[in-house]
Formats: C-alpha cells, sequence, structure tokens
C-alpha cells in the first residue's frame, strides 16, 4: 500500500467543482435527452443499452445545451421552488405498484431534459411523457414560460422502507450523473455519480450527464427496481444498469460499459462526493460555530486485497489535497460518516448524525489502480469538497468498451462494512510544550480490542513520512470507553526562505499507525496527511 499526498497551489476548475457540488446540494438536474424509445420483442435488456452507447460514441458529441428555454433559466431559486410535482401523479401509484416515482421540473440550473421509458413485463418500451399538468406552478409568471413538451430534468424513487403505509423517497437521480440514496430512517448526506473524468486537472473536469433512462415495471411484490441509462459526455458515452433495493441498508448493484470518443487523462470509477467542513481533528482553523463539527462524512475507508483495512480522516485543508492510495483489485472503498454522536454536531436541523455512508464492493477483478481522494478548502458547508474514486492504471482504445461491476452499500457507519479489527473511533492534534512539534492523539475500539485488560503490552507501529521525525509515542487504555488510545509527536523538519522570515511552503507529512499485540495486528491502519 503507498500512499502520496500532493499538495497543489494552483487551482485549476476547483471553482467549477463547488459550483456543480453545490448546484447538486440542491439537487440540480442539467440532464439532457434525446432518442426514440427501443422495442425489443424478447424484452429490453442492458445488452440494448450497451448497444446504443456504442453507436453515441461513433457519433460526434451533440451539447444538450438549448433545450430549455432561457427563460426558464433566468428564473429565481424560489420561482424554481415552488413548482411542485403533484404526488397524486405519481407513476405507477393508481396501479399499487411497491414503487412509485416522480420527476424534476427544468429551470434554473436544470438547463437540460431526460428522455423516460417504462419497460413492461411484456418487454414493450413505452415513454413517459413530459406533461404540464403533473406539476403546480405556485407563480403565474413561471408557467407561461414552460413549453407543452419541455421534458423532466430527473426523478426520484418511491417506496415504503419505514412504513408499509408510505412510500419514502429512496433515491434520487438528478444533475450531470449525480444520484443519492438512503436507508431506514436516513437523511440525505453524500452522492454518487456514474463517472469522473479528469478531475481537478488542469485541463478541467468534464462532467457526463444521463441522457436516456429505461425503468422496469415492478411487480406488484417487488423489493427491488431495475433501471438503465444512458451516459453521454464529449469523451465518453456508457450504458449502465442499476438495482436498487431499498431496506434497512439500501443497496444498488451498477454495471457499466464504457466506450471513449477520445483519450482521456483520468478517469473515475464509482466515484462518490460529500462535505466536511470541519470536525474534532480541525485543530488549524477557528470555528466561529456553536456546532462542534459540520461534516458529511469523516473518513475514506479502504480495504486491500492483502487484507488491510485503512482509514483516512478527512480534512478541510489550506490548499487542494489530493491522495493516491495504490490498491489492485481492491476488495472495497468507501467515504464513511462514523461518527453519529449529536452531540458531536448539536444541529437539530442539519441532522448530519444521521448521515449515510457509502461503501463500494467491487465485483470480479479491477485490475492495477488506485483509489484517489480529492479534498478541496471550503470555507461553507453548502459546497461538496470530498471526492473519492477508483482510477484504473490502463484505458481501452478509443470505441473498444470498458466495464465494471460493483455494489453499493448506503449504510450507518457503525455497522457494516467495518474491519473485522479495531477501528478508529477519533482523531484529534495538538501542539506540544516543544516548540514547532505536533502531538496526535488517536482512539481505538473494537469488541476483541476493548476486551484486552490494561496490562497487556500493546504497541503503536508509527511511520513518519518525509518532512517530519518522529519523537515519541504512548500506548494505554482508556478508561472511559473502553478502548486504547495511542498518543505520539512529530517534530516537522525547518523549511525558511533566504530572508529567514517567511516558512517556505511545505508538503503533507504522510503518517500511518496501528496497534498490535506481540505479532498480532489489533486495529486498521490510520493514515493522515498533516498539513504544517
Amino acid at each position: 500500500m503507498i500512499s502520496r499526498t500532493k499538495k497543489l497551489f494552483m487551482r485549476p476548475c476547483t471553482g467549477a467543482l463547488l459550483i456543480l457540488s453545490l448546484l447538486c446540494l440542491f439537487a440540480f438536474g442539467e440532464c439532457a435527452a434525446q432518442g426514440e424509445a427501443i422495442a425489443a420483442k424478447a424484452g429490453f435488456s442492458f445488452q440494448n443499452a450497451v448497444q446504443e452507447a456504442k453507436k453515441l460514441s461513433e457519433k460526434p458529441y451533440k451539447s444538450p445545451k438549448g433545450e430549455v428555454p432561457d427563460a426558464l433559466l433566468a428564473i429565481n431559486y424560489d420561482q424554481w421552488r415552488d413548482i411542485r410535482f403533484k404526488p397524486d401523479k405519481s407513476f405507477w401509484r393508481k396501479e399499487g405498484f411497491p414503487f412509485t416515482l416522480q420527476f424534476f421540473h427544468p429551470g434554473l440550473y436544470y438547463d437540460r431534459t431526460v428522455d423516460f421509458f417504462s419497460i413492461t413485463p411484456k418487454g414493450d418500451v413505452k415513454p413517459i411523457p413530459f406533461s404540464k399538468d403533473l406539476f403546480t406552478y405556485r407563480r403565474e409568471e413561471v408557467e407561461p414560460l414552460v413549453p407543452d413538451t419541455l421534458g423532466f430534468a430527473g426523478f426520484r424513487i418511491h417506496h415504503p422502507i419505514n412504513k408499509p403505509d408510505y412510500h419514502d423517497e429512496v433515491a434520487v437521480f438528478v444533475g450531470a450523473s449525480y444520484f443519492r440514496a438512503v436507508g431506514q430512517h436516513m437523511n440525505y448526506g453524500l452522492s454518487a455519480r456514474g463517472l469522473a473524468i479528469d478531475t481537478v486537472l488542469p485541463s478541467g473536469e468534464e462532467f457526463p450527464y444521463f441522457k436516456k433512462f429505461w425503468i422496469e415495471e415492478p411487480k406488484p411484490d417487488a423489493k427491488d427496481i431495475s433501471l438503465y441509462a444512458l451516459l453521454d459526455s464529449p469523451s465518453v458515452a456508457g450504458a449502465y444498469h442499476f438495482v436498487i433495493r431499498p431496506g434497512k441498508e439500501t443497496l444498488i448493484d451498477v454495471e457499466l460499459t464504457l466506450f471513449l470518443r477520445k483519450p482521456v487523462l483520468k478517469l473515475g470509477i464509482a466515484p462518490m462526493t460529500s462535505m466536511f467542513h470541519h470536525g474534532e481533528n480541525s485543530y488549524a482553523k477557528v470555528m466561529d460555530d456553536f456546532r462542534p463539527e459540520i461534516h458529511d462524512s469523516d473518513g475514506l475507508m479502504i480495504a486491500t486485497a492483502s487484507g488491510e483495512w485503512i482509514w483516512r480522516p478527512l480534512v478541510n485543508p489550506k490548499t487542494l489535497f489530493v491522495n493516491s492510495f495504490q490498491v489492485n483489485n481492491p476488495v472495497g472503498f468507501g467515504l464513511s460518516q462514523r461518527d453519529l454522536d449529536f452531540d458531536h454536531y448539536q444541529d437539530l436541523e442539519s441532522n448530519y448524525e444521521n448521515r449515510p455512508s457509502l461503501w463500494i464492493s467491487p465485483v470480479g477483478n479491477w485490475g492495477e489502480g488506485r483509489v484517489e481522494l480529492i479534498q478541496i478548502p471550503t470555507d461553507k458547508e453548502i459546497y461538496d469538497n470530498i471526492v473519492a474514486f477508483f482510477v484504473p492504471s490502463k484505458l481501452p482504445e478509443q470505441g473498444q468498451p470498458l466495464s465494471f461491476a460493483y455494489r453499493m452499500v448506503w449504510h450507518y457507519g457503525t455497522e457494516s462494512p467495518r474491519p473485522p479489527a479495531g477501528k478508529v473511533v477519533a482523531t484529534r492534534a495538538a501542539r506540544t510544550k516543544v516548540e514547532g512539534a505536533r502531538k496526535f492523539i488517536i482512539d481505538f475500539a473494537g469488541p476483541q480490542l476493548d476486551s484486552l485488560p490494561a496490562d497487556q503490552p500493546v504497541e503503536g507501529v508509527v511511520t513518519v513520512g518525509s518532512g517530519a521525525r518522529f519523537m515519541e509515542q504512548q500506548v494505554y487504555k482508556n478508561r472511559f470507553t473502553g478502548g486504547w488510545r495511542l498518543v505520539f509527536q512529530i517534530l516537522p523538519d525547518e523549511a525558511l526562505s533566504a530572508d529567514q522570515n517567511r516558512p517556505q511552503a511545505k508538503d503533507p507529512v504522510e503518517l500511518r499507525a496501528f496497534l498490535k499485540l506481540g505479532d498480532h495486528i489489533l486495529t486498521e491502519t490510520w493514515s493522515y496527511a498533516y498539513e504544517p
């Protein structure tokens, strides 16, 4: 396992990423749609979507912009928010199916439309037409701006996940290739994406979008819903198959095949986007806020093929961070909200303690590659400033297929999946009596670890990367939690500019630590990038 952290002082396209993430947070849609329904006597399958994606990749990319009238894009947020889908018009509501659909209206940030089709049990593919009668326009000045055949911007899926007699919202697909899901009694938090292209590269990020969906009509006793999607962008066309099973933990099985139109520098598979403003480890910032912590996720977790589990606490850095973890054929990875204690947030409106974690379990061998973590400075919690995905080392030639499959688990961070050994439950840092030195305090917990008596010779294994040197450590039982605490100190290298008055910029220092008893490893590996 190799972890590399880059500290970037130039931030090309960061603003675009933040803006687009903000729009996603407000459920924006900028999807486009075109094309006719596909009727297949034997029924629609994933291969139908793959064939359409391949044909699409062989044609020049056509921008969908211009499908939504400029006057509708010029309305303000309050005007757009007052366009409401009528719940009694929900698709499949009259049939009494266990899943129903509602749709998002274009306008404001939603400058593209998406085509929707339903697939009947007989295999017939029928369009789901747009109609102004599906919406309530509370602002009189808005409705005249809407063409009768405008189209939808996205959709959401409802299912009785919490109560048998009420259809809760369980998943949303809207805005580029963004989508979100929740399990039982969860609030929306982090988002997923269909694909990430050239994220935070100087050339600028490309945002693919889902332009078409085919949704299978569910059976009366269905526990899951199946849908297919067509993705498009200047560089890539692709086909997706999603099978969504809501529950205590909502599962989404994903199968995808991509075709490159032109070379791509960085392709992000199974991307996810989240927010981290500050937490218990935010020692370097003065937060004028009554809330001790603000974040949708507090760490990246990785399970490697060698059996190692890695926990990387998130930070709100001073400058753009890009971390790479070399993990060939990863067992899994995801952004987690481990801290579910309301007292750590004190926010009665945002309910950060109720946000889901997202775990990606690859199906089959993904080959050589890396998990990349991107952390972007932010001064507002409305921005999604955290991105993570898998980057394959090799990409196919133009026109050749590239396929992946994986399972997504939207779950509470204290539940499965979790490392089999002790895990990190808190990361803190502080100044020491030695000028310039830093102290790190890491709490580990877990059933096996907690059962060890205080007199056991538990040791900490600490690795300090270039830019600092290790000073000392202590390991002892935490008598209040039952877990174990590792405390160690480092001394960053001196780096002064020629005038000796202004410190030079320093790269982050990579730190790693875990606990062991003899030759037995007791915990996952704590991995951290300290920013001097």
